[in-house]
């Protein structure tokens, strides 16, 4: 793997650690709903989501 591959790797999981860290989950702990899911779930869930396609997306460039 490249050096700058490995490189945007480590950086999008320093970033979820940030994000997934519990001061900034927090913020979406309310008692509102979206689409009938808890924000705070959702929140996690599309994070995750958006994270697994970026890691996709750096991988499939790195084996073309």
């Amino acid at each position: 793997m490249k050096k700058r591959h490995e490189q945007k790797l480590i950086i999008l999981s320093l970033a979820l650690f940030l994000v997934l860290n519990m001061p900034l989950l927090f913020i979406f702990d309310v008692e509102s709903a979206l689409f009938g899911i808890p924000v705070l779930y959702f929140s996690i869930f599309s994070v995750w989501l958006v994270s697994i396609i970026i890691s996709y997306i750096i991988l499939k460039r790195h084996y073309e």
